[in-house]
């Protein structure tokens, strides 16, 4: 007898494609398969494993994983999963589904479930660690391993809204799975963001200047811009918080261990400052 699946991801079999033939999927024995015989296994911590061939070499690891979820717990970002929450609830319906692209542990899209009562998320990450925390974030969430630069496991049209938080971009996906009358809602850095640790850690990645004018030129071709807003304010740091914000964010991957562990003076506050763009589709 067959092995029922996660209840949250039995919610998403609609929405699933599979990612080599393009048909519907099926539950089988921890698996999903199609007609064509393609099959995918469904882990035990309850994603499912769409992704075929090899990995992004860009996946967050256990410690940025452990990071990420250690400094959303203590609160610091709440205000920016408020903003997330409030720019999806007025746009859509309580029984929306979204579709969080790049989704990390699900943190922001557990907020916005928690908002929405009647509503459904899906996330897509390629981190297997952060993939476990999201599948079991929230009893109406499910989560896929997927890169966000391949076509996605999904049929069209089928998100009431698609979620991009500090994530890559996939425009054209973006503008095929959201509805007519859906939204994609962005969130990225000011190149004010973190700065007081950029100016004491030099290895951390600056905001490129440009970022701005790429982000409205790629989506362009797909969406019109309806409203942007900024989120500004401080957050007091110990030590142990400083570190695990520069541990889960990319500029981990290009510093040494001495760049995290070394003696560094570091701040005691921080600056949180980001940009929050709901865009309908062309």
């Amino acid at each position: 007898m067959p092995v029922l699946l996660p209840p949250a991801l039995e919610l998403f079999l609609d929405l699933l494609r599979c990612p080599t033939c393009r048909t519907r999927l099926s539950p089988g024995r921890g698996v999903l398969r199609c007609p064509v015989g393609h099959t995918f296994d469904v882990a035990r911590h309850g994603y499912a494993g769409l992704l075929t061939g090899s990995r992004a070499t860009s996946a967050d690891d256990a410690a940025m994983v452990e990071a990420r979820s250690r400094f959303l717990a203590a609160g610091a970002y709440a205000p920016l999963r408020d903003l997330v929450t409030h720019l999806v609830a007025d746009a859509v319906s309580e029984q929306a589904t979204v579709v969080d692209v790049g989704c990390g542990t699900g943190y922001y899209l557990a907020g916005v479930l928690d908002q929405l009562t009647g509503a459904r998320g899906l996330g897509l990450d390629t981190s297997v660690r952060a993939l476990r925390a999201a599948a079991r974030v929230h009893e109406r969430a499910a989560a896929v391993a997927w890169d966000v630069f391949r076509p996605f496991p999904l049929a069209d049209g089928v998100a009431d809204v698609v979620l991009d938080v500090f994530a890559p971009r996939n425009p054209a996906e973006f503008h095929r799975v959201v509805r007519p009358t859906g939204r994609l809602i962005v969130v990225r850095p000011t190149g004010r963001h973190l700065a007081e640790l950029r100016g004491r850690l030099p290895a951390m990645i600056n905001v490129d200047p440009a970022k701005e004018q790429r982000l409205h030129r790629a989506l362009a071709p797909f969406f019109d811009s309806v409203i942007t807003e900024q989120v500004e304010y401080c957050v007091p740091l110990t030590r142990q918080a400083a570190l695990d914000l520069v541990t889960m964010t990319p500029s981990a991957r290009h510093m040494s261990p001495a760049d995290l562990t070394g003696d560094h003076s570091l701040p005691e506050q921080v600056t949180v400052s980001v940009l929050a763009t709901a865009y309908q589709p062309r």
